[in-house]
């Protein structure tokens, strides 16, 4: 059986990627994409009942790219019921449905990445990829980056090859927007390196890092998730600029100066 890898662009003006908090008044995000949360977004529009067993999608690897984190944007709501009556509890009773409370408003906070863009790949059995990536082009379920309100810009869907996934986050060009691409320069003396470290993190059993974000179930009642063993990465990614002749390619080798951009 030969194995394939699929590679999407995760780019929109918010995204959101639950961390699995049990706090459902306030939705906090992950600071990159989770599995679970890619791995969802293929089953929706690969048409995967959620009530149904994930079966080889919860098998797919997984690794992701932060080419442009973004920045951490916070929604203050407050809920009502158009009726005026009380709200349903936070909490669920054990049958499934949520419990009594005399509570007439909920406030609550959404946080959201604005402006970001990230690489995610996934590995597994050719056929499966392809069928993937013919999904992705004509969902059954509309997509979102985590959440329905935040769809993402285009395009999504970028190549399905029969190579590993650590070697597509390596060589994959970096995937910035024009806009991004100027908004890092100014932050950056109009720095121009061929190519910029950004960070990745891919699955791996050695690796250091222990996210709870693998799906076992996405059952609405019954949601599971467990732990990973992940490995972080510092990839150098070419960014298409053109360096100056007295620059050198690689930012990092210019060094670090913490207090260069207060003018010190």
């Amino acid at each position: 059986m030969t194995n394939s890898t699929l590679t999407l662009r995760l780019a929109a003006p918010m995204q959101a990627w639950g961390d699995h908090r049990a706090v459902l008044h306030t939705r906090h995000t992950s600071p990159h994409p989770t599995k679970s949360g890619v791995i969802g977004m293929l089953a929706a529009a690969y048409g995967h009942r959620p009530e149904k067993p994930l079966g080889a999608l919860a098998e797919l690897g997984f690794g992701v790219r932060c080419d442009v984190p973004g920045t951490l944007l916070e929604d203050y709501q407050v809920a009502s019921d158009y009726r005026g009556g009380p709200l349903p509890s936070s909490d669920f009773l054990g049958s499934g449905r949520q419990k009594p409370s005399t509570r007439l408003l909920q406030p609550g906070r959404r946080y959201y990445l604005q402006d970001a863009a990230f690489l995610a790949a996934v590995h597994g059995p050719t056929a499966l990829i392809e069928d993937l990536a013919a999904a992705v082009q004509a969902p059954a379920c509309l997509i979102g980056l985590g959440r329905r309100s935040c769809p993402p810009t285009m395009p999504l869907l970028l190549e399905a090859q029969p190579i590993p996934l650590a070697e597509v986050l390596t060589t994959h060009p970096w995937i910035a927007s024009d806009h991004a691409r100027t908004v890092w320069q100014r932050h950056h003396r109009g720095a121009s390196p061929a190519a910029i470290e950004v960070a990745a993190y891919i699955d791996d059993p050695a690796g250091s890092l222990e996210f709870m974000d693998q799906p076992i179930s996405y059952h609405p009642t019954r949601r599971q998730h467990a732990a990973r063993r992940v490995a972080h990465r510092l990839i150098s990614v070419p960014t298409g600029f053109t360096p100056e002749p007295d620059q050198p390619d690689d930012l990092a080798a210019q060094g670090h100066d913490p207090l260069a951009l207060l003018g010190w």
